[in-house]
């Protein structure tokens, strides 16, 4: 798929789970009318994944077949991808990869909140201190395209979700 046969760009948001990547995927799909997917949505309404893993609390999903049922949309453009992996979607999908960061404290609270606990809860804040999506990020993307938000507050979301619509608006396929 040749990057330039998009008419709209296509952009992966991603962070440690609590970052705000839904939030700020459905804001800015609103804001510029792309399309937002949620891998996780995905996985389940289209059973793409090879069972549940205890351990963690969810599904473990089949990479090769959110791949294969993207294919088609990413070909097409216009799609905010929300995930909190970034290193298994092919490169030439994204013209924009988007590492959401929050606070150690922040994140804790919001993982607290929504019912994380032991391992599930410190294996996530491990992955914020030592910034793991994001060096995941700048392995498997062009670092150009890679960029780091701060996602601790709501006013935090809305200049993300400003400046990425803004980016979204003057975007121009590459000759």
């Amino acid at each position: 798929m040749a990057q330039n046969s998009r008419k709209k760009p296509n952009i992966l948001v991603t962070g440690t789970p609590g970052t705000g990547k839904t939030t700020t995927s459905f804001s800015l799909a609103e804001a510029t009318q792309l399309r937002h997917i949620n891998i996780g949505e995905l996985v389940r309404e289209k059973n793409l994944h090879d069972g549940w893993d205890d351990q963690f609390d969810c599904h473990i999903i089949n990479e090769d077949l959110v791949c294969d049922e993207l294919e088609d949309l990413m070909e097409e453009g216009g799609n905010i991808v929300d995930y909190h992996g970034c290193d298994f979607f092919p490169e030439r999908w994204f013209d924009r990869v988007v590492v959401l960061q929050t606070d150690n404290s922040v994140l804790y609270d919001r993982l607290s909140a929504r019912g994380y606990t032991g391992s599930k809860l410190s294996n996530n804040i491990e992955c914020e201190i030592f910034q793991v999506l994001l060096e995941e990020a700048k392995e498997s993307y062009p670092e150009d395209i890679v960029v780091a938000l701060k996602s601790d507050t709501v006013d935090d979301i809305t200049r993300n979700v400003a400046s990425l619509t803004d980016w979204v608006r003057s975007w121009q396929p590459k000759a």
